[in-house]
């Protein structure tokens, strides 16, 4: 009889398993099982992922890296950057595909300063510029493989100024550019139209003409009006006001030279009419 009681009474407790509120207990029991397996295998697999992140990034700018930071395409080393607490601070170095030096910087404080260099293949010094709070500013020159100058070009906060000069292989001075040459129509009297026509003596070059002057002895295209320019030739009409102009127009033309640089040359023409815009 004892065996019978003990039996009954553990069906009764199995029986007991299918309460409402124990099927409740027991779901919710699993729920957070569940969850806590769910957060334990995103944790696991974001640490990771931020892990990644952290290894890729831990030369860029913003994280305070101090050293060289070496930039890869593939297996090619494209540039070589010098970081200061973040910052770029010292020598930055851009190489050609197969090596060789192509470019040097000098950064101080994330600026570029001194004077940057761009190299030919084999070494030798083919153009350097000079810098100043990451502005051009000096004079620029440029070299033939041999090592001679080639071009001197003159820099003021960014700006052209007048200071131009080439020089042949043998290290001669060129001399005899494209002249720029002035024709006028005056229909002033007829539909107050006065023409300027403006060419180079050497048509097949390529040139821009501006109308204005070089303010404290720099070009600013900002402070310019562009002439419009067809195939070498510029015309610029002046128009009759009624009210007193300057006696004159100063243009500008900017010259490609062959050996690929802007050169600028300046002119004064004089008007015969003092109402001219």
């Amino acid at each position: 009889m004892q065996n019978n009681r003990q039996i009954v009474k553990v069906k009764k407790i199995k029986g007991e398993s299918k309460n409402p509120i124990m099927k409740i207990i027991t779901g919710s029991l699993l729920v957070v099982a569940s969850i806590f397996l769910i957060y334990g295998c995103n944790g696991k697999g974001a640490a990771k992922k931020e892990m990644q992140i952290a290894a890729e990034t831990s030369a860029v700018s913003d994280t305070g890296y101090t050293g060289i930071k070496k930039y890869m395409s593939g297996k090619l080393l494209v540039k070589e950057v010098t970081f200061k607490n973040g910052v770029r601070e010292g020598l930055m170095k851009s190489f050609y595909q197969t090596g060789e030096l192509r470019q040097s910087f000098w950064y101080r404080n994330g600026l570029r300063e001194d004077s940057a260099k761009w190299y030919y293949m084999d070494g030798r010094v083919f153009r350097a510029t000079p810098y100043k709070n990451d502005t051009i500013n000096g004079i620029q020159q440029q070299y033939y493989t041999n090592g001679l100058i080639k071009a001197r070009i003159g820099y003021l906060k960014g700006l052209r100024t007048t200071e131009f000069k080439e020089y042949k292989k043998d290290g001669s001075l060129i001399i005899g550019y494209p002249e720029l040459v002035v024709t006028v129509r005056d229909d002033y009297r007829t539909n107050g139209i006065y023409r300027i026509k403006l060419e180079l003596t050497e048509k097949s070059t390529s040139v821009k003409f501006y109308r204005g002057e070089f303010l404290k002895g720099v070009f600013d295209t900002v402070h310019y009006k562009r002439i419009n320019t067809i195939k070498g030739t510029g015309n610029l009409d002046l128009r009759k006001t009624g009210s007193p102009k300057p006696g004159y127009v100063g243009v500008i033309a900017e010259i490609l030279t062959n050996y690929g640089n802007n050169y600028l040359v300046y002119k004064k023409i004089d008007l015969p009419y003092n109402d001219l815009n």
